[in-house]
């Protein structure tokens, strides 16, 4: 049985919490949080005794096999990015494994930072982009894996929201379904600049789209913001507007926020509705056991580990970096300082 914990105990840790439901070899253990009300009022909730507001005394009393960082990329204020500063504290603590939040990054200091800690740190890193572990997306992704529509030959995926604030989990349900590829071209266009100082910290254009092309040769179609990504719920709230389409030579599928399609030549046309709240505690939990598998073996590494995490997000940045400069950008690469700033006068 493996000793967890959590950092954060704001809305989007009770969904870590409850998916404890479903995890076997896993105890959330202890919590920590600087909010003391927060704090008190979630380990009541989950029946959690364990509790801290220093992250430090948290990590060196419980030294937990796994920690949750559930907290926001930047401060309230959107003024500081602490990402890396806690994820390099949780590695000097040789914490065996940790699950961050998406975003990963918000901007290409800390997305740099980051890396450089992604090639000298023992801690098994991953992110919480946790979509491809709905048990429809893997039963879709077997379709895909078996043949039974052929060869892929173009994918495209939007979502609603933000870049910043779902572009993670787009680009990782891409990525799962053609066995993690890395993207290696994206040429992009960005428009609207009243998110760039969000408050909720996924500071990003409000608009962005791209078309970017993969090691194995697949293109892809990339969609962001209410003007430009399909609706594909009934539900108004952006974030619940994510999706992503496989055509292949024999077929495709099409998975949704609340439904699904596939067409194969097999099976012909299926599809149906889904219930997300069900699908995605079942996600969570099958997300968090797949950590224990890599933490049992090294040859098992989970598909959200953070270098194919930075890979993602390093698309994301290229797309911003695309549409300053109206260039097509080689991937990966360096990100400029600044870019931010480098949007807000663009745009």
């Amino acid at each position: 049985m493996y000793k967890t914990a959590m950092l954060g105990c704001g809305g989007r840790a009770r969904g870590h919490a409850d998916a404890y439901r479903f995890v076997k070899r896993g105890k959330l253990a202890a919590i920590c949080d600087m909010d003391a009300e927060r704090l008190n009022n979630f380990g009541d909730e989950f029946g959690i005794s364990s509790r801290y507001t220093d992250l430090d005394e948290m990590l060196e009393k419980e030294k937990p096999d796994v920690l949750h960082i559930v907290t926001s990329p930047v401060v309230p204020n959107g003024s500081k990015r602490i990402r890396y500063p806690l994820m390099k504290q949780v590695s000097d603590h040789d914490v065996p494994a940790a699950i961050v939040e998406k975003p990963i990054a918000v901007e290409g200091e800390d997305w740099k930072q980051i890396a450089g800690l992604a090639e000298e740190t023992k801690t098994k890193f991953v992110v919480n982009t946790q979509l491809d572990f709905h048990p429809k997306n893997l039963e879709l992704k077997r379709d895909v894996t078996e043949g039974r529509i052929g060869e892929i030959k173009f994918i495209d995926a939007s979502a609603r929201s933000r870049t910043a604030e779902q572009g993670g989990h787009v680009l990782q349900l891409v990525s799962s379904y053609i066995d993690n590829s890395r993207p290696v071209r994206v040429l992009g266009q960005i428009a609207g600049s009243e998110d760039l100082d969000s408050a909720a910290g996924h500071p990003s254009p409000t608009h962005a789209v791209g078309h970017a092309l993969y090691e194995n040769g697949v293109h892809v179609s990339l969609a962001f913001g209410t003007e430009m990504a399909e609706k594909v719920s009934d539900d108004s709230g952006i974030y619940r507007h994510k999706r992503v389409f496989v055509a292949g030579t024999k077929g495709f599928v099409h998975w949704r926020f609340s439904s699904w399609e596939r067409s194969t030549l097999a099976g012909g046309y299926e599809g149906g509705r889904l219930n997300y709240g069900e699908q995605d505690v079942l996600a969570q939990g099958n997300f968090t056991e797949a950590i224990f598998d890599w933490l049992e073996d090294e040859n098992n590494v989970h598909p959200t580990h953070l270098k194919q995490s930075l890979a993602e997000f390093n698309l994301i940045l290229g797309m911003y970096y695309s549409g300053i400069t109206n260039e097509i950008i080689e991937l990966p690469f360096e990100p400029p300082d600044g870019l931010m700033n480098m949007l807000r006068e663009k745009l």
